[in-house]
C-alpha cells in the first residue's frame, strides 16, 4: 500500500496493483459452447513445463502461468477476438471496481482468534481451559452439528471487495492505484473488474 495526494491536498490511501498484459486465449459462444465467456491468459511459465495440449490451446500466443474464464461480461462477446491484449488502459480515473483475491492465510487458529470467542473465566475452578471453545452440544442428537464453530485453518478464502475507486492509472508501466485495501498478500494474484 501507498498514499497519493489529491489536488485539494487530501491524502488518499491506495493499493498499487500491477496490471500484466492479459491476452484473450479463447472466446466461448452460445452456438459452439452453450454459454458466453472469454478465457484470458496472463503471466509467463517456463517453456519446459508446458504440455502439448496446452501449447495447442495457446496457439503461439505465449506461455501463460494463469488461465481464467470470465462469464457474464457487460460487453458483447462479438467485440472480443483471440490474441487481443487487455492492459491498464481499459480503466479510467474515477471508475468503481471490485477486486477479488485470496485473503492472507493465517494457519491453524483457535476459536478465540478465528471466531472471536471470549474464552473461559480465569478463576473459580477453571484450570487449563482459558482459551478453549467450551461445550459443543448436548445429549441429543448425540453428534456434533454441522457448522459448529471450532478451531481450524483460518484465512486463504476467496474474498471480493466492492466499490473501490481508481485514483491513478499509469498505462506505460501497467500500474493502477486503487483507493483502499485489496485482499491478499504482497505479490498475490487479484482480479480487477469494473462494476
Amino acid at each position: 500500500m501507498s498514499q497519493v495526494f489529491e489536488e485539494d491536498g487530501k491524502v488518499v490511501p491506495v493499493t498499487v496493483v500491477e496490471i500484466e498484459p492479459n491476452v484473450v486465449v479463447q472466446v466461448r459462444t452460445k452456438e459452439k459452447d452453450g454459454y458466453e465467456a472469454v478465457q484470458v491468459g496472463t503471466g509467463t511459465k517456463k517453456v519446459k513445463n508446458i504440455k502439448k495440449p496446452q501449447k495447442g490451446h495457446y496457439k503461439d500466443l505465449g506461455n501463460f502461468k494463469v488461465l481464467k474464464e470470465f462469464k457474464n461480461l457487460k460487453l458483447e462477446i462479438k467485440n472480443w477476438s483471440v490474441g487481443q491484449t487487455i492492459d491498464a488502459s481499459v480503466f479510467a480515473i474515477g471508475d468503481k471496481v471490485r477486486v477479488t483475491g485470496m485473503s492472507k492465510g493465517k494457519g491453524f487458529a483457535g476459536v478465540m482468534k478465528r471466531h472471536g470467542f471470549h474464552g473461559m473465566p480465569h478463576s473459580h475452578g477453571h484450570h487449563h481451559v482459558a482459551r478453549h471453545g467450551g461445550s459443543i452440544g448436548q445429549r441429543f442428537p448425540q453428534h456434533t452439528l454441522k457448522g459448529m464453530r471450532m478451531a481450524g485453518r483460518m484465512g486463504y478464502d476467496k474474498v471480493t471487495v466492492r466499490g473501490l475507486k481508481i485514483v491513478r492509472v499509469d498505462v506505460e508501466n501497467g500500474l493502477l492505484a486503487v483507493k483502499g485495501a485489496v485482499p491478499g498478500n504482497k505479490g498475490g494474484l487479484v482480479i480487477v473488474q469494473t462494476q
